[in-house]
């Protein structure tokens, strides 16, 4: 396998007035393609400022990035929002599904951003609601269902545009525990079929269903281990 993220002396400072916080005090880790990774830590130990340089939606104060082999530090705004929209695909804790609008139209954000005729936008959302397990809730909107079924949604939006990399932020956090075990069933099924993903969470169980952890404290990657696998 090659490397997919490559971060090497990974440094995030922010300023307020006079004050200056390092979020991220030196991080080096790769992480291959096909992988599925866990980032763990509590609250304010740096990994949500880590998913925001992974997602490029900020840059490194000092070091690099180099995500499917390019330096993101050498790319401006416009490159990193193409980035964005077609090499990532982001799941969050919020689902951020639009509640007036049904499943499929959902899912077919990411085509109409980037100009594609509707027809085909339409076919593509519905096959992505078909791989997630949703192909008879197409037509219902968010409200209409359950918050795993929301998140599948998410997930189908995520997978629309087959980017390099999915990353999920905290996807667990407003899930109940049957809803839980079946969207970590739905990362399980999508690492075996060589999706490589990157999952964010301060949940020791829901890091345990990732392959390998790694562990970041103030500002620092502490533990990069194998896991051993928490039963579905």
């Amino acid at each position: 396998m090659s490397a997919l993220i490559e971060i090497s002396g990974v440094r995030k400072t922010y300023t307020s007035g006079s004050v200056e916080f390092e979020a991220l005090r030196g991080i080096d880790a790769t992480i291959d393609e096909g992988e599925y990774v866990a980032v763990i830590g509590p609250s304010g130990s740096g990994k949500s400022t880590l998913m925001n340089l992974i997602g490029c939606l900020d840059v490194p104060t000092e070091g690099h990035y180099v995500l499917a082999g390019e330096d993101t530090a050498e790319l401006d705004e416009a490159a990193l929002a193409v980035i964005r929209n077609r090499r990532i695909g982001f799941v969050f804790q919020q689902f951020h599904l639009l509640p007036s609008m049904s499943a499929w139209r959902n899912v077919e954000l990411p085509l109409v951003y980037a100009g594609v005729p509707r027809p085909e936008r339409k076919e593509r959302a519905i096959a992505a609601l078909g791989r997630v397990g949703l192909a008879d809730r197409i037509d219902n909107r968010p409200g209409e269902l359950s918050g795993g079924q929301q998140q599948r949604v998410a997930v189908a939006r995520a997978l629309l545009t087959e980017p390099d990399l999915l990353l999920a932020d905290e996807p667990t956090g407003n899930l109940d525990s049957t809803s839980t075990r079946d969207v970590l069933g739905l990362f399980d099924e999508l690492h075996e079929a060589g999706r490589t993903i990157v999952l964010i969470t301060h949940e020791p169980d829901v890091a345990g269903r990732a392959r390998r952890n790694l562990v970041i404290d103030d500002g620092l990657i502490t533990v990069d281990r194998l896991t051993a696998r928490v039963p579905a």
